[in-house]
């Protein structure tokens, strides 16, 4: 027996066929808009949390790095007798800017280890207000002080 669908009587089989086309066209305007305006309204919600944990994910990595750049500055000093001079500064943890002879280097593996998340150089001062050395970031905004992304990441 054949499976055969068959017409109302008193139609064709053209309109019957026009008739399944309409039904498969897809989505209306109205509901693609409802769709976007629903992700709209995702992304309004979502992007100031994920903005937000980007620019602390940068304090994050400003603090690591700092890290990194402390032991290196503490195994310069194991062997050259003393931390980089201020006009040596980051400098002389990649490459041997005096010419001393007791300098083992490179103390870092990258020149770009000396530069913070936001693109500029880490602040190295010697001696220090806060210890032998401080080391620091002006954070997002270049400037002392700030909030969030803009504070100053320090190592006291």
């Amino acid at each position: 027996m054949s499976q055969e669908r068959r017409a109302p009587a008193g139609t064709s089989h053209a309109a019957e066929a026009g008739r399944a086309r309409y039904g498969e066209r897809g989505f209306t305007l109205l509901e693609l808009l409802v769709v976007l305006a629903i992700l709209g309204m995702l992304a309004a919600i979502v992007a100031p949390r994920v903005l937000g944990y980007l620019g602390s994910a940068r304090s994050d990595s400003a603090k690591i790095q700092m890290k990194n750049i402390a032991t290196a500055l503490d195994l310069y000093r194991l062997e050259v007798g003393r931390y980089p001079s201020q006009s040596d500064g980051l400098k002389a943890l990649v490459e041997n800017t005096t010419g001393n002879a007791a300098w083992n280097g490179p103390y870092l593996k990258r020149k770009g280890a000396v530069i913070d998340p936001w693109g500029r150089p880490y602040q190295y001062r010697i001696p220090g207000e806060h210890g032998e050395y401080d080391l620091y970031s002006l954070g997002a905004d270049g400037s002392p002080g700030g909030e969030g992304e803009d504070r100053d990441v320090t190592n006291w």
